[in-house]
């Protein structure tokens, strides 16, 4: 199917969803709602659409217009420096619709569980990891999402064993999944006397949020055990068998809770993290063309792919995928640059798409 034949098809489908809410008797409750978000879905495309096709009806008649013999000077002038505006603005407009049609990642409207754990490195691979943590706490704030602490393995100077957050707001996972990899940190330890720059690395893993409706789970798959919570010390230890570790039989996934003083908490936070990490689990099992596709994708959410490196001593950031430096190392760390790295992750995955496609 060619392009101009899908835009007459989502133009004929928004004038026939319109038509359906729009009639006397109207439909039930529940198709209601499901084409009233159908219909706020294509609208943005059937609105450019509209304003493509006006670009194109203005482009020929200033055609007409430059060309015309008996026209002033000054108009075919006019005529002319419009014609080429509107030559350049055509292809970006048509490239907007081709990226609007693209076929969607049904969980990139979904909140986000992000899991970052310190990998090799020791105590330096820690801190790091802790740090991480903070630039995507702020990022969310600066994009007005909620985060929350599901779990944390800290050790009690600073560091973090592991971290895991629900990340919560509007397109969260489509722009957060591209985080998922090996992180890597190049810089000269605080405890490093001689001055010697280390090379330190965490992973994160971003997974779409899961509803129960999407995830069926049988109590009897599941072996809950509670236990002491275990920590560095401090205020974050309790003295009560409230932590609580869930292990699914079937897959073998065992997700841990201390957090909370509460164990029934304790446990809605794991099962929280457990659906999240089987409904990824079950996309990447049915959704064999991504799988087969990911060489030419931007980034396969492998945890084991090193995607960036961190570099402190040169003050710069740069992101192996997408050949990206940037040398701002500070305000990527604050989260306030990172969208600077994430808008041409997606860009450059839409091109890779689009390719595809054609």
């Amino acid at each position: 199917m060619d392009i101009e034949e899908k835009l007459n098809r989502v133009a004929a489908r928004h004038d026939e969803l319109r038509a359906a809410l729009a009639a006397e008797g109207g439909v039930d409750a529940q198709a209601f709602s499901k084409m009233s978000k159908e219909l706020a879905e294509i609208s943005p495309i059937v609105e450019r659409i509209e304003n493509l096709k006006k670009a194109r009806a203005e482009m020929r008649d200033v055609a007409q217009m430059k060309d015309d013999p008996a026209a002033d000077a000054e108009m075919r002038g006019l005529a002319e420096e419009e014609f080429y505006e509107l030559k350049e603005r055509i292809p970006a407009l048509e490239r907007e619709i081709q990226i609007m049609l693209l076929p969607k990642d049904e969980a990139d409207e979904r909140n986000a569980i992000l899991e970052i754990r310190a990998g090799t490195g020791g105590e330096e691979a820690a801190l790091f990891a802790a740090e991480l943590l903070r630039m995507y706490e702020r990022f969310a704030a600066l994009h007005g999402w909620r985060f929350e602490l599901l779990e944390m393995n800290d050790t009690g100077i600073g560091g973090c064993k592991e971290a895991i957050a629900g990340v919560s707001g509007r397109g969260v996972f489509s722009r957060l999944k591209f985080e998922s990899g090996v992180h890597r940190v190049q810089r000269v330890p605080v405890t490093e006397a001689g001055g010697r720059i280390h090379t330190s690395a965490a992973t994160v893993a971003v997974l779409p949020e899961a509803e129960e409706v999407d995830v069926s789970i049988d109590e009897k798959d599941l072996r809950v055990d509670v236990f002491r919570s275990q920590g560095a010390g401090g205020q974050h230890v309790n003295t009560t068998d409230s932590a609580v570790r869930i292990t699914h039989l079937p897959s073998g996934i065992v997700v841990s809770c201390q957090d909370e003083k509460s164990q029934h908490k304790n446990k809605a936070k794991a099962m929280k993290i457990l659906r999240a990490r089987l409904y990824e689990q079950e996309r990447e099992a049915r959704d064999s063309e991504r799988a087969a596709s990911r060489k030419s994708q931007v980034g396969s959410g492998d945890r084991s792919e090193r995607i960036r490196t961190y570099n402190f001593p040169q003050g710069r950031v740069t992101d192996h995928r997408i050949n990206l430096t940037l040398y701002k190392i500070d305000k990527v760390m604050e989260g306030e640059a990172l969208d600077e790295i994430i808008e041409p992750l997606i860009a450059t995955d839409q091109a890779s798409r689009l390719a595809d496609l054609q």
